[in-house]
């Protein structure tokens, strides 16, 4: 029986099935397990959580102290379990507004994955399910705004490189599943798929993950076996879904069936896992490596598009580019007018996305920050080209876009 107690009632031996309140504010990466040892309790307690469910089936029920009319309310609240709550999607904000409550998110989705990836390390089952409300997050913020959570997730360093890697694809898909028009159950299901597709690498050791030159024949050997290893942990899972059992296994995979680990041709990648290949290509080569600086990310797609008809779907591909844009958030451009800017999001067209320009290729000085609107009536100018940020090494082009 599930019944909604008080945390001052938590004890030792009850089976904790939700803890209620957002779960930015819980203390676990999960929120269904049994309470064994007194300091999960006190981390509860100093949380901002105040209510929690308990399954009395699975675990201890409330001390037999309290009065007969206080478990009778409680049993009563079990009602609200069973009345559907309305689904209403968030409404889109722009990126600056979206920017911290992303930085939020990004930041407690990497707490959570760190403490599941380090359980698989251990050898420790995975909590799949225990994964939906990261999903659940992610999903709203890449509604309210695509481009906020991707591209802070694309802010990585080497040592944290595989969470926020996981935080990112997770964003992605979810974007790509809403421009191939899938149902919102699918969308949540790729996104899922997104988080966990890399658990395998919990499997390499990190001296061949975050190595910072290159990888021997054995290493790189070990590195294509993750595929494999997160399958057979995901197939050992509580929750694990076949969406994300197939795009764990095979996200690696090429249409021309140079991929792998199966070498599988296009007709036999399924399209989760096609969305996966994508999903991941992307954010690795926009992100900063141990062994290299990440590319431009409208550079990035000019790359992909060039391997697009044996690496990747083109269906699939077409429509990522549709959901982060022709020139993604964080790009560099070069207007019409000669002046540089930074992408900040997109707008009602791919070629005219919101661009916030900051320097002058005619007297090559800074000039006061300024956001247009190029899809706007009174807009006046236009992107010619995107430009290589090594070429001209601003050091603060990766804040620019988010103040």
């Amino acid at each position: 029986m599930l019944k909604r107690i008080g945390v001052e009632h938590l004890r030792e031996g009850m089976y904790l099935h939700e803890l209620c309140g957002s779960w930015m504010e819980h203390p676990f990466w999960r929120t269904s397990f049994l309470l064994r040892r007194r300091d999960d309790i006190e981390r509860i307690l100093e949380s901002g959580i105040r209510e929690v469910w308990i399954d009395t089936a699975r675990g201890l029920d409330v001390e037999s102290g309290l009065s007969k009319e206080a478990v009778e309310a409680e049993i009563d609240q079990t009602i609200e379990m069973a009345v559907p709550k309305a689904a209403t999607a968030p409404a889109r904000v722009p990126l600056t507004e979206e920017i911290e409550r992303a930085a939020r998110i990004c930041a407690e989705t990497k707490r959570a994955i760190v403490s599941m990836f380090s359980e698989a390390r251990m050898g420790r089952a995975v909590d799949a399910a225990g994964a939906a409300p990261l999903v659940e997050e992610i999903a709203e913020s890449v509604a309210r705004n695509p481009g906020a959570l991707v591209s802070l997730a694309r802010l990585k360093t080497a040592d944290d490189y595989t969470y926020m890697h996981s935080v990112a694809v997770c964003g992605l898909m979810i974007a790509l599943a809403r421009e191939l028009r899938l149902g919102e159950p699918q969308v949540r299901e790729a996104g899922l798929a997104g988080l966990l597709h890399d658990v395998g690498k919990m499997a390499i050791p990190d001296a061949v993950l975050n190595k910072p030159g290159k990888l021997t024949d054995a290493e790189f050997t070990l590195v294509k076996t993750h595929p494999v290893e997160g399958h057979r942990m995901l197939s050992e899972a509580r929750g694990a879904t076949e969406v994300s059992l197939e795009v764990c296994l095979h996200h690696h995979e090429k249409v021309d069936g140079s991929g792998y680990p199966h070498r599988l041709p296009g007709e036999r990648i399924s399209l989760y896992a096609k969305m996966g290949a994508v999903c991941d290509v992307y954010d690795a080569i926009t992100s900063d490596r141990a062994y290299k600086k990440g590319w431009d990310p409208g550079e990035a797609l000019r790359k992909m598009a060039s391997w697009a008809k044996g690496h990747f779907d083109e269906t699939v591909f077409q429509a990522f580019v549709k959901s982060v844009g022709i020139y993604p958030a964080g790009s560099l451009v070069r207007l019409h007018s000669g002046r540089l800017g930074v992408v900040v999001e997109q707008s009602g067209t791919l070629l005219a996305p919101r661009v916030k320009v900051f320097f002058s290729t005619k007297s090559q000085a800074r000039i006061p920050p300024e956001t247009l609107d190029l899809a706007g009536a009174a807009a006046r100018d236009r992107i010619v080209s995107c430009e290589d940020p090594a070429r001209w090494s601003f050091p603060d082009l990766e804040t620019l876009w988010r103040t």
